[in-house]
């Protein structure tokens, strides 16, 4: 890092809510997000929208006559972009960059519109534009009627944090000064969740107290399920007095592929990402890891043993949100960085109730968030406190 970076404001809508105060307060509860929904026939488990986000969402839809036509992952990056800015006063500021990037995309629309083709023949005339990846950014810039580079990418699950990357590597070169970056999901439809269960990865335990079992090492069957959800950051250059976190490190790594989804036993590209993030501060120094543990038994452990190669035996805490929200795709790495930053301001980790932990944290400086995507694309980012909190 050239210089640190402040983030000044982070919104989203996620089945915790859509409000700092109440999606804390979810955090602090024992109890998952979970529901259950009809898949072809089959009883399966999801997380979505609280009431009062898919509220927000349908108020927005219905503002503007262009907006009915878009897909809910445009509607939710738009939704959170707006009170991103509001809280971080950014009121008639437009020149900034925005980054917001997805997995999946428009896959509500995109499957509307391939079984309208596949049943008529024929397309609809908002099929093309209302699909394309550089959607969800374009939209968000017209909403905001912004000045600065729009940029979007799909790099799978770790999307989000890609997004930080980017908007870290303009503001240190000089080209910006404020950037908007995060990622936006929603992927509860069809094809999407049998692409998951094709995969042999999605939760089947519908009787479980808790379906998804993120982080348990010692699980012997694939607990992942799916959230919808956004998430997005204000970024500043330099540090600034209304600073929610400070960016202290980044890094990034690929693995060699040996399977379209595959990641070595002790996650080489975590490690170095890890290494990268960490640069020049003690390992010691780390309070917190937020992990991307999305519920398999070989992605979680994969992470575990990395952690375990970076720091031996000084371990930090380590934790997840994927058992409360499920795995929300390119938007998941944004709401981990939410996480980290809500127990940075708070000063409390939120551990996970099936799973047994020994640390006594008496004050939280420094968190470490992983996100890894298919093909081993690591991020990993290291907060750390503003000196004003």
């Amino acid at each position: 890092m050239q210089q640190k970076i402040s983030i000044t404001s982070i919104s989203s809508i996620s089945p915790l809510g859509i409000s700092a105060t109440e999606i804390w307060d979810h955090y602090k509860t024992t109890s998952h997000h979970i529901s259950y929904a009809d898949f072809n026939g089959v009883s399966t488990p999801i997380a979505k929208l609280s009431s009062n986000g898919k509220q927000v969402i349908a108020t927005l839809k219905s503002e503007n006559q262009q907006y009915r036509a878009l897909d809910d992952a445009v509607l939710f990056g738009i939704y959170v972009a707006r009170e991103a800015i509001k809280n971080a006063n950014w009121k008639g500021h437009t020149n900034f960059g925005i980054n917001m990037g997805s997995s999946r995309g428009a896959t509500t629309l995109f499957e509307t519109y391939h079984k309208e083709f596949l049943e008529t023949g024929r397309s609809s005339t908002l099929s093309s534009p209302t699909t394309t990846l550089g959607n969800i950014s374009s939209w968000i810039a017209h909403d905001l009627q912004s000045d600065g580079p729009t940029i979007s990418h799909s790099i799978t699950c770790s999307t989000a944090l890609h997004a930080l990357l980017n908007g870290v590597a303009w503001l240190q070169s000089g080209l910006a000064d404020t950037f908007l970056v995060g990622g936006s999901e929603a992927p509860l439809t069809p094809f999407t969740i049998a692409q998951m269960k094709a995969l042999k990865i999605y939760a089947s335990e519908t009787e479980a107290t808790f379906p998804c079992q993120a982080m348990n090492l010692s699980k012997n069957l694939n607990t992942m399920f799916l959230g919808e959800g956004a998430a997005i950051a204000c970024l500043e250059k330099g540090i600034h007095a209304n600073a929610l976190a400070v960016i202290k490190g980044i890094g990034y790594a690929t693995e060699p592929l040996q399977h379209n989804i595959s990641i070595s036993t002790d996650a080489q590209c975590f490690q170095k990402s890890m290494k990268m993030a960490l640069a020049n501060t003690p390992i010691e120094d780390v309070d917190v890891i937020v992990m991307h543990a999305p519920g398999t038994m070989k992605g979680d452990l994969s992470e575990y043993n990395a952690i375990k190669a970076v720091f031996k035996d000084d371990l930090p805490a380590l934790t997840s949100n994927k058992w409360k929200i499920g795995h929300t795709f390119g938007a998941s790495g944004m709401l981990s960085i939410e996480l980290a930053i809500l127990m940075l301001r708070h000063n409390e980790f939120i551990p996970i109730p099936y799973i047994e932990t020994t640390h006594k944290i008496k004050e939280i400086n420094r968190i470490l968030i992983n996100a890894v995507g298919f093909g081993g694309n690591a991020v990993s980012v290291l907060l750390e406190r503003p000196s004003n909190n």
